[in-house]
């Protein structure tokens, strides 16, 4: 196998999981359109949609149980939170998944869209006060996490993504959790939803094992650092990095629509 291959692969990995463990969000809104342009740049085969979703699904997975395990100390991962949350994603992306057959596709882009900027607009309203709130004394309105959590479950199910962007900003916004517990809860999350995912490519032959496994060391060694870095750094710093990243998926979604 081509080194050059190799390498490129790693280097998408790598890129794409340091942004998912700093940030909390499962990477797969940067590796796609990485694994799908840059390897036809170094005079590559291109990878087939098909192929870059099943190599993410398989990826998103290793990359947000490696962020995980870095913050499973410290408090940040609220146990409630993960489980309330978690549950209703995944029955949620269960239903949008089946229920996608009765949308018709310009449906589908157009709701997934909306909320997509719904999102970024919420990352820029202030969140004054959040990050003052002692990790064991969060509390949150457990019925609207669930029920929020179930909707963009059933909308991220219904276009085949893993909508831990979308989340991010409701914890954040709505149920007002501090941005560290949101990006490792978020993660946890993220797994949970990522779980239905991987065993759908692996068990209908969508996975290209090799580049997986290029990824999946890749998400090894730099979710784990991405998660250590997202501790340090400042958490204003980490909300203007969050905003400007679902603003960029935002357009991102709009420009697949109408272009």
């Amino acid at each position: 196998m081509d080194v050059n291959f190799i390498l490129i692969i790693f280097f998408i990995g790598f890129i794409g999981s340091y942004i998912s463990g700093m940030l909390g969000v499962g990477g797969s809104i940067i590796k796609y359109p990485m694994l799908l342009y840059i390897p036809p740049l170094f005079g590559l085969a291109a990878f087939s949609a098909h192929e870059v979703a099943g190599i993410s699904a398989v990826q998103v997975f290793f990359a947000t149980i490696a962020g995980v395990w870095v913050y499973r100390k410290g408090g940040y991962l609220n146990k409630s939170l993960i489980i309330y949350m978690g549950i209703s994603i995944l029955v949620g992306s269960f239903a949008g998944g089946y229920g996608s057959k009765l949308m018709p596709e310009s449906a589908i882009n157009i709701v997934y869209g909306i909320l997509a900027v719904i999102a970024a607009i919420m990352m820029f309203i202030p969140k004054k006060g959040i990050d003052d709130i002692p990790l064991d004394q969060v509390t949150f309105n457990k019925p609207l996490a669930a029920v929020l959590a179930f909707i963009v479950g059933t909308a991220a199910g219904i276009v085949g993504a893993a909508g831990a962007f979308l989340l991010v900003p409701i914890m954040l916004v709505v149920l007002k959790i501090p941005t560290r517990m949101t990006i490792a809860s978020s993660l946890a999350i993220t797994f949970i939803s990522s779980i239905g995912a991987t065993v759908g490519k692996l068990t209908t032959g969508q996975v290209d094992y090799f580049p997986a496994l290029i990824m999946i060391i890749a998400s090894l060694i730099a979710s784990p650092l991405g998660a250590m870095a997202g501790k340090k750094v400042n958490t204003k710093i980490l909300q203007i990095i969050l905003a400007v990243l679902i603003l960029a998926t935002a357009i991102k979604i709009w420009m697949d629509i109408l272009i």
